[in-house]
């Protein structure tokens, strides 16, 4: 065995499984280095083939995986990557639980659940938990089982509230990756995903996600199926078997390259009057935080009406997605004088000054009959409406606007956690 990967010198073997193995790094604390097997298994690792080249894809897939969770918020423990075969992570210590999401009833689940039809659709998604136990085959555990069991790991015990967390992200993470697939007309079925808790006492979604962890359909069709179950579906496997699954796997990791997003969407911030640029920029910094792109432009629906409408109609020419904001306090012409001359969103934030703020906001909010310019009265108001506009046709903008939804339950949660 190499004693250096990627430039890494390599510690003590941390663990080895059946497709990997994690490494200490002595010169890097706090990371370790997992390095993928040309191995395939299925069955608790009761069949099992050697696949050569199937180290690099895992590696190669699992990277773009993480690469789409950590651009839209998720803490991971995954780092980079450090060759065709191993990646860096952060250290952690292990959960043994599998945490399942499901959107489609399949496989397993069918096989638990008599009566319930293959196909059968999840909303919200089924959620599920496996003790991670081969010699009994991972059995199921309920949410009182996984509580009960307070797990302690790198000194944090799993209780209610750390299973909670746990289980909305294993959604999260699962809808953020379902959006990303549809991008390429792929059904994301159903995937399992592990924890790990680093040695702050932070819990990071951890391990590895390549095609072992999902049910993939392309156009929703089972029998098109390119994930791990085309192998664990062999009754005899012959070469030809095995180059079959290896193509499949190629296929999903190339088309993960395609799955970010083109950043073609822009936030125009016109603002009446230069002496409101400070509530612009706060608009603009909030605006940045969801990943949208911002212009800031000075125009007068009064003062400088004609130039006014010459930027609006530059900005409706552009081949973006494009979201106005109109910044104008006393009589606001500006919002409602760029809805009525063109057709894209347009959103109302007045600079309010607190001794004339009835009159100020009521300025935005009484528009003429056929305006559709909607108002609100804080600049991170205006930037989560121009988000959520965008997001409708970009799946990592709304990934954002979801980790953050999340983020601030999991805040107070873990406030009032404090307090007990």
């Amino acid at each position: 065995m190499s004693t250096n990967v990627g430039g890494y010198k390599l510690g003590e073997l941390v663990i080895e499984g059946k497709t990997k193995q994690v490494f200490n790094l002595p010169d890097h604390p706090g990371m370790v280095l997992l390095l993928s097997k040309d191995r395939i298994t299925a069955g608790d690792g009761v069949k099992s083939h050697a696949l050569e080249g199937k180290a690099q894809i895992s590696n190669k897939t699992n990277a773009k995986v993480f690469e789409i969770l950590n651009t839209a918020g998720i803490n991971c423990a995954f780092v980079k990557v450090a060759a065709d075969n191993a990646f860096i992570a952060k250290k952690c210590e292990m959960i043994p639980i599998e945490w399942v999401t499901r959107r489609l009833a399949t496989g397993s689940f069918v096989k638990r659940h008599v009566g319930v039809p293959e196909g059968y659709r999840f909303y919200p998604p089924k959620f599920e938990t496996f003790y991670k136990d081969d010699a009994n085959h991972d059995p199921q555990w309920s949410e009182e089982q996984v509580v009960s069991a307070q797990f302690k790991v790198n000194g944090l015990t799993i209780g209610q509230v750390e299973y909670d967390i746990m289980r909305k992200m294993s959604i999260l993470v699962f809808e953020i990756l379902e959006k990303a697939w549809s991008t390429r007309n792929c059904a994301l079925i159903d995937m399992k995903v592990e924890y790990g808790v680093d040695k702050n006492g932070e819990i990071l979604l951890a391990d590895i996600i390549d095609s072992d962890s999902w049910r993939l359909w392309p156009s929703g069709d089972k029998r098109l199926m390119v994930d791990k179950q085309v192998y664990r579906d062999l009754q005899s496997v012959t070469q030809s078997d095995l180059d079959t699954v290896k193509r499949n796997f190629e296929w999903v990791s190339e088309q993960l390259s395609h799955l970010i997003p083109e950043n073609n969407n822009l936030v125009v911030i016109l603002m009446g009057s230069p002496a409101d640029q400070e509530h612009c920029n706060n608009i603009k910094k909030h605006c940045e935080s969801y990943g949208l792109n911002v212009a800031i432009r000075v125009a007068s629906a009064h003062k400088s009406t004609e130039e006014t409408l010459k930027i609006v109609k530059y900005y409706e020419s552009l081949t973006l997605k494009v979201v106005f904001v109109a910044v104008a306090g006393r009589s606001n012409g500006l919002g409602p004088v760029i809805s009525a001359n063109c057709t894209l969103p347009v959103i109302n934030c007045p600079p309010v000054k607190m001794d004339n703020i009835n009159l100020d906001i009521w300025s935005s909010l009484n528009v003429p009959s056929g305006l559709g310019c909607t108002t609100v009265m804080y600049p991170e108001t205006a930037a989560l409406s121009a988000a959520q506009i965008i997001g409708l046709n970009n799946y990592m903008v709304w990934s954002k606007l979801r980790v953050k939804q999340f983020n601030n339950c999991t805040s107070i949660v873990k406030a009032d956690q404090k307090l007990q």
